[in-house]
Formats: structure tokens, sequence, C-alpha cells
């Protein structure tokens, strides 16, 4: 015959059966929603990092313009230098065939 002391076992693996299958339930129920969670996070993470990427890239673009600015405003400097030169060479010889001339 079953006594009351196994009849309280019995009650009690039942009752910490259940509990298991209701803490299963309970995990089994927030799964999706930890997922969701974990997968957002890295949906976020990665678009951080992309923003930052896209940051870093215009940022070598603005001084890779700025820099073909200089670049151009020095070379036309340039032009104008020699140019102005030029002219100043063409004066001076001119001048010192004159002189020649004159003295001559």
């Amino acid at each position: 015959m079953i006594n009351e002391k196994q009849i309280q076992q019995v009650i009690e693996i039942e009752k910490q059966a259940q509990e298991v299958y209701d803490a299963a339930v309970r995990e089994a129920q927030q799964l999706p929603a930890t997922a969701e969670q974990e997968a957002q996070a890295l949906i976020e993470k990665a678009k951080a990092e992309a923003e930052q990427e896209a940051h870093a890239i215009m940022s070598k673009v603005q001084v890779d313009k700025e820099s073909a600015r200089i670049l151009s405003e020095a070379e036309e400097k340039n032009r104008q230098l020699e140019s102005q030169a030029k002219s100043n060479f063409d004066r001076a010889v001119a001048y010192v065939l004159e002189r020649i001339a004159g003295k001559g």
C-alpha cells in the first residue's frame, strides 16, 4: 500500500516537475523577445559603425577637396608669378638693350 509519506513525495515531485515546466515555458516565451532585442542591438551597432565610417570617408573627402583647392590656388599663383617674372625679364632685357644702344 501507498502510505502518506509516499503520497507526499509524489505530490512534491509533481510540484517540482510543474515548476520546471513553468520555468521552461516562461523561458521559451522570452526567447523570441530576447532574440529580437539582440538582433536590434546588432543592427544598431552595425548602423553606428557604418555612420562612423561614412563620417570618416566624408572627412577624408573634405580634406582631399581642400588639398585640391589649395593646390589649384598655388598653381594659379605660380602661373601669375611666372607671367610677371617673364614680363619683368622682358622689360629688363629691353632696358639693358636700350642702355647699351644709347651708349654705343
